[in-house]
Formats: C-alpha cells, sequence, structure tokens
C-alpha cells in the first residue's frame, strides 16, 4: 500500500477533526455540556474514546471549540436572509421555515442557548459569547424589517422590538421540549410569521 502523502494525512486529520466537532454538536446541544460525556461523543462520531482524545483532551475544550465555530457560523448564516428571492417578509419566512423543519439546523442555536443559560460552561466560552449577544442578531436583522416596515411586509412600530419578540418566540420553539399528538401541535413558520405580518401579507 502506498503510504499517504503529507497533504492527505493534513485532509484526513481535518476530515476526522469535524467529524468529531459534528458530532459533539449533537451531543452538547441535546444533553448539554454537564451532561455530555466524551464516551457518547466518541459513539456519535464512531470512534474510540483514545481516538477523540488525540484531539481534544477535555470536553471542556472541545465544548469551547465548538462555540467558537458556530458562534461564527450562526452570524453568518444570519447574513445569509438576504441572498434569499422575494420580498423581506418572504426572506423570514423562507429562513424560519428552514430553521424549525429540521432538529439538526436547530443544533447550533440550541448550542448557543445552553451556553448563554447554564452555570457549568467555561469562561472561555462565555467570552465568546458576548460577542454574538442578541443585539448583534438584532442588528443584523434591523435593515431587513425596516425595509418590511415601509412596504407594509412587518407590522408597524419599534422594529428593534419587533425583531427581539419573534426571536425570543423562536429560541422558545427551539428549545421547548413538550409533546405533542394530534391535538396539539407547535406552531410552524406560518403560524409565527403571523406575528410581525403587516397588511401588505395580510391581505394576500
Amino acid at each position: 500500500m502506498t503510504p499517504l502523502s503529507e497533504e492527505q494525512l493534513i485532509k484526513r486529520r481535518e476530515t476526522r477533526r469535524q467529524q468529531i466537532l459534528e458530532a459533539a454538536l449533537k451531543v452538547f446541544a441535546q444533553r448539554g455540556l454537564h451532561g455530555a460525556k466524551m464516551s457518547m461523543i466518541a459513539e456519535e462520531a464512531d470512534l474510540s474514546a483514545g481516538q477523540l482524545y488525540r484531539f481534544f483532551e477535555s470536553k471542556e475544550e472541545l465544548f469551547v471549540t465548538l462555540i467558537r465555530q458556530v458562534a461564527e457560523e450562526t452570524a453568518q448564516e444570519m447574513e445569509r436572509i438576504y441572498e434569499i428571492p422575494g420580498s423581506p417578509f418572504d426572506k423570514l419566512h423562507i429562513f424560519t421555515a428552514s430553521i424549525l423543519k429540521e432538529e439538526s439546523t436547530q443544533y447550533p442555536f440550541k448550542l448557543i442557548q445552553h451556553a448563554n443559560s447554564a452555570e457549568d460552561v467555561p469562561t472561555e466560552a462565555k467570552q465568546l459569547l458576548e460577542h454574538f449577544s442578541v443585539k448583534r442578531y438584532i442588528d443584523r436583522l434591523l435593515p431587513l424589517f425596516e425595509e418590511g416596515q415601509q412596504i407594509g411586509d412587518f407590522a408597524q412600530g419599534n422594529a428593534r422590538q419587533l425583531i427581539s419578540a419573534f426571536l425570543t418566540i423562536l429560541s422558545a420553539l427551539i428549545t421547548l421540549n413538550m409533546p405533542t399528538d394530534d391535538d396539539h401541535q407547535l406552531p410552524d413558520a406560518d403560524i409565527l410569521m403571523r406575528i410581525v405580518a403587516g397588511p401588505r401579507v395580510q391581505e394576500r
């Protein structure tokens, strides 16, 4: 068997590292830092514990690394809303539906919410999250809402307060662990969007 080149070894290591981060994201999002164990992450990544520890010495180090990556990716995802075709209302509706549709899409948001609320989160992770506060998300969505208000897509009033209310409810839906059945279903994107809908949308 031909030995792997240095470039191939680096690529393989980076692929394995990303595999670990994806597994850790799922485990931390579902269990939190306190409830997660390195053995769980190794199992989710289909690796041995020994292989996992070659990349990260502790779950705290892995958690901080993941927070750094997820916080930046989440902020970038908020920017991509402007690339979605359609009116401001359509952009927000598509963005919201994509988050609520798949549980895996919610993992980054669940992780950040856990990191913001849990007491056992490493100081470095808390410091990283200071740069990705709710205010930053509101700032990123503000131009979209202001444009939407001008054309009647969104309800009138203080745009920042409207965004804050919307994000609060969206966050609650992401983290809510409530059983559902035929008589009780969690609100979908269509219902959530009614909270911010303006007169132009209501006339459709």
